[in-house]
């Protein structure tokens, strides 16, 4: 974090709104990209970055400057997307969804940007078999690219509990793309 970002940060905590601007503004689409891949439904992703930074707005005077400010920020997004899976009763593919993987595999330009519901369908049905906590592990790893100690530090998982889901969760998707012809 730059001595600027830090002095808005330590701004949003002495309850200065514009700094929080900031802060959302610089933020919501990390926040975005993570509940999308883990909720799979871009109204409930869009749900997640309200109910995110209300509660980062809420506890900002609780932040730990110490820390880093993304993993404290993806901390409060993944759990409350842990939540709301945990309502959900499963998750549903959807008819299209395998031939949108396809189409996605079979494409050559490897510089094309997913759209969100092309991303849905692909996470919806790689992540179909996952239990909430392997896909919040598998998303963090692979799809958010964070590091395994920042995945430690945000799921508050041990460093065996982090591989042994990711593990898990590598097995199922790789058994699910060999049951739909990509071996």
């Amino acid at each position: 974090m730059t001595q600027a970002e830090s002095d808005i940060i330590i701004r949003c905590q002495g309850g200065d709104k514009d700094a929080f601007r900031w802060v959302v503004n610089t933020y919501q689409q990390m926040v975005f990209s993570l509940a999308l891949k883990m909720l799979c439904d871009e109204d409930e992703a869009k749900d997640i970055v309200q109910e995110t930074f209300i509660r980062v707005w809420l506890s900002m005077r609780d932040y730990d400057t110490q820390r880093t400010f993304t993993t404290w920020l993806y901390t409060i997004a993944s759990r409350l997307c842990l939540d709301r899976l945990k309502r959900k009763t499963h998750i549903v593919v959807l008819s299209g969804d395998e031939r949108v993987l396809r189409r996605i595999a079979g494409d050559t330009d490897h510089q094309r940007t997913l759209e969100n519901s092309e991303w849905v369908s692909i996470v919806r049905l790689m992540a179909a078999q996952l239990s909430p906590k392997q896909k919040l592990v598998f998303t963090l790893s692979h799809l958010e690219e964070l590091s395994s100690e920042e995945v430690e530090h945000i799921t508050g998982m041990d460093a065996r509990q982090v591989k042994s889901n990711l593990y898990e969760a590598k097995q199922k998707i790789r058994k699910r793309l060999k049951e739909l012809g990509y071996g």
